[in-house]
This record gives C-alpha cells, structure tokens and sequence, in this order.
C-alpha cells in the first residue's frame, strides 16, 4: 500500500457531531455537543488521525521515528499506522528504567505493530530537540528516517487539525479540547469561527508559549480566538483523581459514553465546571472535542 494514499484507510470524516441532553448544562440554558473525533478510524482515532496525516505524507513511506512516555497515545497511533501503511517506526521512550521491565499494555501494542522501541534517560529526553542530542538519537535510527515530534505536533499537525475548526463552523459557539502538546489547540482555534477553550492534562503553565510557537510555525503568526484554563489538569499528566474518577462514572452513566480518563475526562470535567460557575450566556453551543476513547487491550 502507497504511504501517501491515506484513503486506503477509510477515516470517517467529518466525524459525527452528537447532541447529548445533560441537565448541568441544560438547565443554564446552554447546548452540549459531542464532537466525536474517537469515531474517525479505529487505530488512528481522533486528534491522531488529523496530526498524522500530512506527516505521513510528507514522509511519503520512510521510516519514522517520533518519542513519547510509556502510555502514550501518539506512539500507539504511529505504530498503527506503520503496520497499516507499511513503513517502518521507531519509538524513542521516556525513562531507560522501562527497558529491563515487562511492556505495558500501550508499549506492547506499539511493539507488535512493528515499533522499534528505544528507551532513554530522562535527561536526554528532555534534550531531544537539540541538535547534537537528536543526531545520537537518530544514529540508531534507519538513515532516511522522517522525524515527528513528541505528541505529533509541528507545523503540519496544526495545519490538519484546522479542518476540524471548519467541520464546527456554524454548528457550535465555543469548542472545548485537552490540550498536551498544544498541535489540537493550534488549529482548531485557526479553523473555528468561534471561541476556542483549551484544558492542559500537564501542570506547569508552558503550554501557552507552545501553542503561540506553533502557530507561528503553521502561520506565521497567531490565529483564532483561544483561551487556556489550567485549573483541571488534576496534579499533572497521567494523574486521575479519585473527583475525576467520580465525575467520569457518573458522566458515561448519564450517557453511555466510555470515557478516555487522561485527556477526555478532564477536559469535560473542565468544561461542566465552567458551565456550572456560570462561564457562558444562555443559548451558548459548546461543542466537547473527544479526542480518543479509553484504551482497549
């Protein structure tokens, strides 16, 4: 299969827009709108589709390397899309005392796709992006290997996520997203004509500066009209408290919905609390980016 006829692949897109009745927000008259990005394709679910596809055919089948954490969602998909499309992948992972242990369930799954997985010291992960750390990196790596950043995103991720801004055109007035890397972020809020709210998964207050870096990439400068709440993020990234836990059961009871702990749960939790603190107008469309469904193993 040719690397760059992604079509092959059959994404459903524009994924589906789903109005969900919920009587936090109903009752302050506002509408809630599940944008379902899990729905596009079954490997390559959500915000990983949209970031991954103009990378891949940029690489137009050579060997990818990207990085990640030990549960990351990005890998997985890269791996995905390795086996799917025929090309090799190589993993560069945070934390080399993962090397001697048994594989968890995500990096199992990376390595029966195909990934070559390469732990590192923390320290060198943190240096990735410089340029003497990256060319030791990429001395284990195939020759011609096409790199994607951590999370997928650069310019050409923040260029396929705008198409999700345009698919809420009309539909919905804010649009709500978990926020890692900030890829997501960038181009919804360039493709949306409304107002864009991202909720980081990681404390530390840097995703701001990352967001603004990428769309000067992707642009050449800022673009749409977004916003960060860095109240939800729940102790840092991997990090479910048992309020989040609670308000997660209590959110896929209400609707039957499986909900992706890390980045979904925060992001509606984030969202319910602003609607309850009285953040938007009656009549207000607030459409929730489902960026990934919880991991099956």
């Amino acid at each position: 299969m040719n690397a760059f006829d992604l079509s092959h692949l059959r994404p459903r897109l524009p994924s589906p827009l789903e109005p969900v009745e919920d009587e936090r927000f109903a009752r302050r008259g506002l509408t809630l709108l599940l944008k379902r990005e899990d729905l596009i394709h079954p490997d390559l679910p959500g915000n990983k589709w949209r970031k991954l596809s103009l990378n891949l055919r940029e690489a137009a089948g050579r060997p990818v390397l990207t990085f990640g954490g030990a549960y990351s969602n990005h890998l997985r998909a890269t791996s995905a899309a390795g086996r799917l499309l025929g090309f090799p992948t190589v993993g560069v992972v945070r934390g080399d005392e993962l090397a001697g242990r048994p594989l968890n369930p995500s990096l199992a799954r990376c390595a029966a796709d195909g990934m070559r997985l390469e732990f590192v010291d923390r320290a060198t992960y943190r240096a990735k992006n410089d340029p003497a750390t990256r060319a030791r990196l990429l001395e284990r790596a195939p020759a011609d290997a096409y790199v994607v950043p951590e999370g997928g995103s650069n310019a050409l991720a923040v260029h396929g996520c705008v198409e999700l801004g345009r698919e809420l055109a009309g539909l919905a007035d804010v649009a709500a997203v978990a926020c890692g890397t900030g890829g997501t972020l960038a181009g919804l809020a360039a493709g949306f004509e409304g107002r864009t709210l991202g909720v980081p998964v990681l404390k530390g207050g840097f995703l701001g500066g990352e967001v603004r870096a990428l769309q000067e990439a992707a642009f050449g400068g800022p673009h749409g009209d977004w916003t960060l709440d860095e109240r939800f993020h729940g102790g840092g990234y991997a990090r479910v408290s048992p309020a989040l836990e609670a308000f997660a059961q209590d959110f896929e009871a209400r609707h039957g919905l499986a909900i992706e702990r890390l980045y979904v749960a925060k992001m509606l939790y984030g969202l319910t609390t602003l609607a309850e603190e009285g953040a938007f107008p009656a009549g207000t469309r607030l459409a929730a980016v489902i960026t990934g469904a919880p991991e099956t193993v």
